[in-house]
């Protein structure tokens, strides 16, 4: 499932091309997704301008108004699913079969492609703070690239818990956006096994823990993401990030840092790598 990076590195590749156009189209082909998408769209947005194109957690937010007598405002609220896309097309190439949504523009069409049918597209009226009060965004965690997101933070939320640290920080509605990939390699790069209870780390070690998760997600973003199975950018690229993991998918290979062997073990269903070598 596409993280904070590979959304951040989505939404860096479509805001210069939609922010400041008007949208001149709306083509729906799938009633619903994980949620039923608005039919209203098609009425909706066509004369609207796009405003601005945020993130929030996982999410795009593409705040859109039409001023004059049939005046509109609010955001398009997107989030890729499991296996989601955008990109840009030209407006002749005819749709495929997991194309669902287009947003058409002056010369170019933004396609929403998603083969497993877990992306959303919604709706939120209203001003842009309107959008932050949406059911499937109020319920967000803390964004871990802001500034409010320190080591007091962190440690005054966590540091009372007996669970492993690596779930804890995979739980979205603490910290937004730290998946499988990024909270195996954050944890690498500050030395912290993924087994230990979160109440058994001192303050000090989370010290090294936020801006290892800082590092590692800014890293991320600055290789394109991760491409695991079928992310890819808006211009059709892949992320290169997973070929730069100190543990991630290396298991029984050496530790890149202390020649210790990678293990790999089960949390939460999901494929845990560390070095125990040098992870405490």
């Amino acid at each position: 499932m596409p993280e904070l990076p590979e959304v951040e590195v989505c939404r860096l590749g479509i805001a210069p091309e939609l922010e400041g156009r008007e949208i001149r189209g709306v083509t729906i082909r799938a009633p619903k997704l994980r949620h039923e998408i608005p039919r209203e769209l098609s009425g909706l947005l066509p004369g609207c301008l796009i405003v601005a194109v945020r993130r929030r957690g996982k999410y795009l937010l593409i705040d859109c108004r039409r001023d004059g007598k049939s005046a509109v405002e609010g955001t398009l609220i997107l989030h890729l699913g499991m296996s989601g896309n955008l990109r840009f097309v030209p407006p002749e190439l005819p749709p495929g079969k997991h194309d669902h949504f287009d947003l058409v523009l002056s010369g170019t069409i933004l396609r929403f492609a998603d083969p497993r049918r877990f992306g959303v597209i919604l709706w939120q009226p209203g001003p842009p703070a309107e959008a932050e009060r949406h059911p499937l965004i109020a319920v967000l965690g803390i964004e871990p690239l802001s500034d409010a997101f320190t080591v007091d933070w962190l440690y005054e939320r966590i540091s009372r818990r007996g669970g492993p640290i690596k779930p804890i920080l995979m739980d979205g509605h603490l910290v937004v956006g730290i998946g499988n990939i990024y909270a195996s390699e954050s944890l690498f790069r500050a030395g912290i096994s993924p087994l230990r209870a979160a109440g058994r780390i001192s303050r000090l070690r989370y010290e090294a823990l936020v801006p290892a998760i800082r590092s590692t997600l800014l890293d991320a973003i600055a290789a394109g993401g991760s491409s695991i199975h079928d992310y890819v950018h808006s211009d059709g690229g892949a992320g290169c990030f997973q070929i730069q993991a100190g543990v991630y998918d290396r298991a029984g290979q050496p530790c890149l840092r202390c020649g210790g062997v990678v293990r790999q073990v089960r949390q939460g269903g999901r494929s845990t790598y560390y070095c125990a070598g040098c992870q405490h």
